[in-house]
């Protein structure tokens, strides 16, 4: 083969990506593969669509953060399980619209859904939170939970659109530092504080082999941190959660007057010390299966989570879902709003704000799709008669 073939071989790839891309067939070029295709956004029709997408344009040790759970990623993969032991109830309805609105804590909604704290969105797009924010807002202004480990301070992302935000925090056992945080997003406009109390210490076995890709990937050692074991922890343990204790709502509560939620509640026995402690709001959470490998999914510990709050405070709930069934599932389960963690993360590395808006929308509509299936026209319609649950 001659340097003209050569040439002519570069000359077809560059022309085959560039009418690939072609606006006219509603894609796009991708900037890590020189002559491959992306798809066009609303060829998309699936959650997991945009994390295909995502895969191919992040990094795999940023894909990865996102991605992986605790050690054997078994809770990771049981939160996905959970939503195919549970069976909808085909219902006859002659509506075509359904109402999906509501308010939770003075935060109305169009949906029952909210954005889920997670961390460093700079790594997805170079408007970081703020790109997440605004794709949210033109998603019928669906509300964010800022998180503690955002890449952008609240004050620069609450500006950035009109929907409103919730704060997330994790405790911190010197009370200045957690009021020195919370109190300038309070009065910038945070509607509630979510307090995560899970994760106590965590092994991400897959983020372990993609430490020498660069030090997102590798340089936050085997138990969040590295460097040398400290000679009073000799197992290298983290202990930056380890000292949680109830009475720290209590303290909080002191100077903090917007509703406060516990996040990461597995058991109805944790459910009722959170009431007996003031808060205001249950978050059945685990962490996406980030938290406790081999612990429960979040689906299958909802209902005597809900049975032990009796109506007391608004149930909160994620961990796993991806479309708009398993929201509908978890509401007829008892939970009052969902949040979704990694499927706006996918609409972000994938497409930036857009992307955040388009795949809330999917969902969304999924979820009308749904309730009008199950018979199910507005949100005070939806209760445990639309649902088979077959837990093993």
């Amino acid at each position: 083969m001659n340097k003209f073939d050569i040439s002519r071989r570069r000359s077809l790839e560059a022309l085959a990506g560039f009418l690939a891309g072609s606006p006219l067939l509603k894609g796009q070029i991708d900037p890590i593969r020189d002559h491959a295709r992306v798809p066009g956004i609303k060829e998309l029709l699936t959650s997991f669509e945009f994390e295909a997408v995502m895969y191919s344009k992040q990094t795999r040790a940023v894909y990865d953060y996102r991605a992986y759970g605790e050690e054997s990623e078994f809770t990771l993969r049981r939160n996905r399980l959970a939503f195919d032991w549970v069976q909808l109830v085909k219902k006859q309805t002659t509506a075509s619209a359904a109402q999906t609105a509501t308010e939770l804590f003075g935060t109305k909604m169009a949906f029952p859904l909210m954005v889920s704290p997670t961390a460093l969105h700079g790594d997805l797009d170079k408007d970081a939170e703020q790109a997440t924010h605004k794709g949210a807002a033109a998603a019928s202004g669906t509300p964010m939970i800022l998180s503690n480990n955002s890449t952008l301070s609240f004050d620069k992302v609450m500006p950035a659109a009109p929907s409103p935000m919730w704060i997330q925090l994790y405790p911190k056992q010197a009370m200045d530092a957690n009021k020195t945080y919370l109190e300038p997003a309070i009065a910038q406009g945070a509607k509630a504080v979510v307090v995560t109390i899970d994760q106590q210490s965590s092994t991400y076995e897959r983020s372990l082999h993609d430490r020498n890709l660069n030090a997102l990937g590798g340089g936050r050692g085997r138990f969040g941190g590295g460097g040398p074991a400290p000679a009073a922890n000799p197992y290298r343990m983290s202990t930056g959660r380890l000292w949680y204790e109830w009475k720290f709502f209590d303290e909080l509560r002191d100077f903090v007057k917007v509703p406060i939620l516990a996040k990461g509640i597995l058991t109805a026995e944790d459910a009722k010390l959170a009431l007996e402690h003031g808060v205001d709001g249950i978050y059945v959470s685990n962490h996406g299966g980030r938290s406790l490998d081999y612990g429960p999914s979040t689906l299958e510990v909802l209902p005597e989570i809900v049975d032990a709050v009796a109506g007391k405070v608004p149930v909160v709930f994620d961990s796993g879902l991806r479309r708009g069934s398993d929201v509908l599932k978890a509401l007829a389960l008892g939970a009052n709003a969902v949040c979704l963690g990694r499927v706006p993360l996918w609409g972000l590395g994938a497409y930036g704000a857009t992307g955040v808006t388009r795949v809330l929308e999917i969902i969304q509509a999924e979820l009308v799709q749904a309730m009008l299936q199950s018979g199910c026209t507005s949100l005070d319609s939806i209760n445990r008669k639309i649902v088979l649950p077959n837990f093993p």
